[in-house]
């Protein structure tokens, strides 16, 4: 018999909470960078981990690496607001845009303000691999997983990521 946590938790399952409590906000924080607006960043990041659930329990014997698959869903969900966003543009003139949240200011310093336009100035592919590897901290390999491309096509991508955001600040590489 398991070993009872809290009520309705097993020790066994509890590797569910622990990735929630230990991921969940470094999480945010990348889909944040990708999607640039924080409740749909939280919303991409719970819907990562609502379907991580429904779909390997709360012991993920079938997986090798929950971490690795819940980034990758919160990658692909964060693509799919964007071209949801892209589309919705096409046909709807813009809304006027809200006031920043109270909260921006201590996720943006206003000194990091101008490479957070720079970022969102690069291709998706491009501002994707870079906040993997600067943000999130993941090694090419990792990142080649979770984009599904090579680790070649990480490192030329990182390159030119660089470059582009160097032009963009005026800095030399």
């Amino acid at each position: 018999m398991s070993e009872v946590v809290s009520p309705g938790v097993t020790k066994a399952g509890n590797a569910f909470n622990e990735l929630y409590h230990h991921r969940r906000l470094a999480l945010v924080r990348l889909a944040l960078l990708l999607v640039d607006d924080l409740p749909t960043a939280e919303d991409v990041v719970q819907d990562a981990f609502a379907m991580l659930l429904r779909r390997h329990g709360r012991q993920f014997t079938d997986l090798d690496d929950p971490e690795a698959y819940v980034r990758t869903s919160v990658v692909n969900a964060a693509r799919s607001v964007l071209r949801r966003r892209r589309t919705a543009r096409a046909y709807v003139p813009e809304r006027e845009r809200h006031a920043p949240s109270a909260d921006r200011s201590v996720l943006l310093a206003e000194t990091h303000q101008e490479v957070i336009d720079a970022l969102q100035r690069l291709t998706r592919r491009q501002r994707e691999v870079l906040v993997l590897r600067y943000w999130s901290d993941l090694s090419e390999a990792q990142i080649a997983d979770t984009l599904g491309i090579s680790r070649g096509t990480v490192k030329s991508t990182a390159s030119r990521a660089l470059d582009a955001l160097a032009r963009q600040l005026d800095v030399p590489r």
